[in-house]
């Protein structure tokens, strides 16, 4: 079975799914959660990750499609050899889906901490549950080890 067919994924539809996944070694009892938007097929990740890289599709640490949609992260820092796996912690589809997808793809130039990553906070954490804070009908929650997720201006009134 493939990722696409295990998580749901409708090729008629707009969906956005939120995963997450241990953190790399030494912080692997943390959680690292991104966000996959599908437009009718056209796949595309989202997330903040330690790293800045130079690269036309990362915007300080706002990262498109720095990694596969549905595999975690790598489980020692810069080495693609082992990968976490995903879990998925929630869907949305439809009209929710379409508008959650267009606040996610406009990150690049609303996310205020794009150029700031601290393991307490802003990181990948702040910026999902700012997300999520947005959309407060979307079914996914950060777990309980998602250390950044309360970082100030990561609040349900955070747009």
């Amino acid at each position: 079975m493939t990722d696409k067919n295990r998580f749901g994924v409708d090729t008629e539809k707009c969906q956005v799914f939120l995963f997450s996944c241990p953190g790399n070694l030494p912080f692997g009892f943390a959680s690292h959660p991104w966000f996959v938007v599908n437009r009718f097929g056209v796949m595309s990740r989202w997330e903040v990750l330690f790293r800045k890289a130079k690269r036309k599709m990362s915007w300080g640490h706002v990262h498109k499609d720095f990694f596969p949609p549905f595999e975690g992260i790598e489980v020692l820092p810069f080495s693609r050899t082992f990968l976490w796996k995903a879990r998925l912690l929630g869907k949305a589809e439809g009209e929710l889906a379409e508008r959650m997808a267009e606040y996610i793809e406009g990150s690049p130039s609303t996310y205020p901490y794009c150029d700031t990553y601290f393991l307490t906070g802003p990181n990948s954490n702040t910026f999902v549950q700012r997300i999520l804070g947005a959309f407060p009908e979307f079914s996914g929650v950060l777990p309980g080890n998602s250390f950044g997720k309360n970082y100030r201006g990561a609040s349900k009134k955070a747009f």
